[in-house]
């Protein structure tokens, strides 16, 4: 069977790659990462999006050099409910490179297990906001996986498979629940209390979609 390196945060768009994925026919192994986040809620529930699917799970703690993103340091304000003149602008949740360094290491991982592809679940209102959310950012590390790896060089380059890119948060719930997504298992608030905050963007965006694709949020009930 033909293998996959997943990146899971525990978040409906992650959860719904890792199906998507599944469903392409791919024996996945997710790739979670402990990085300092304000809280490991998020990592919890990667884990049991994880157990839910079948599929193996590694959580990869590592240390990033500088905390200057509210999702890291507590002391920086995270941003409520942005405006739409603040969509273009790069939040204070911006983890600086942080999707380079975890599709290094996913790459590393892919090519150690001999996967052929590696699924990320970055997508178009991420990319208003995130540097390396952008389709250009893509194409140039698909282009990096080509030259600068032992498989890419032999001919046997890892694929990078953004499939929700295009897709708005209503498209990416319709399509989660056609392929059985347990959303309710899935975290997206910035905060990490015992319950969603429904104040941060993330909170935000996340209602909205669930609103707009007609699509009950059973984490809720």
């Amino acid at each position: 069977m033909k293998k996959a390196v997943v990146l899971l945060s525990g978040g409906l768009d992650s959860a719904t790659a890792l199906y998507v994925a599944k469903n392409k026919g791919y024996r996945c192994f997710c790739l979670v990462f402990d990085y300092g986040q304000r809280h490991r809620r998020e990592i919890g529930r990667a884990k049991k999006v994880a157990s839910s699917a079948g599929c193996q799970i590694k959580v990869l703690k590592i240390a990033l050099p500088i905390r200057s993103s509210s999702l890291i340091d507590k002391k920086i304000k995270i941003r409520q409910k942005c405006s739409p003149k603040d969509l273009n602008k790069i939040p204070s949740t911006y983890v600086p490179a942080r999707n380079i360094i975890f599709l290094s290491f996913a790459l590393s991982y892919a090519e150690g297990l001999g996967a052929e592809a590696i699924f990320i679940g970055a997508h178009a209102q991420d990319y208003s906001g995130y540097p390396d959310c952008r389709p250009e950012f893509f194409r140039a590390f698909d282009r990096v996986s080509a030259v600068g790896t032992k498989s890419g060089v032999e001919n046997r380059k890892i694929k990078i498979f953004i499939p929700l890119l295009n897709k708005n948060k209503a498209q990416i719930i319709r399509l989660g629940n056609r392929l059985g997504v347990p959303f309710e298992l899935t975290w997206s608030c910035y905060r990490g209390g015992n319950r969603p905050c429904g104040r941060c963007d993330s909170c935000y965006f996340r209602a909205r979609g669930f609103r707009e694709a007609g699509v009950i949020d059973a984490s809720l009930k």
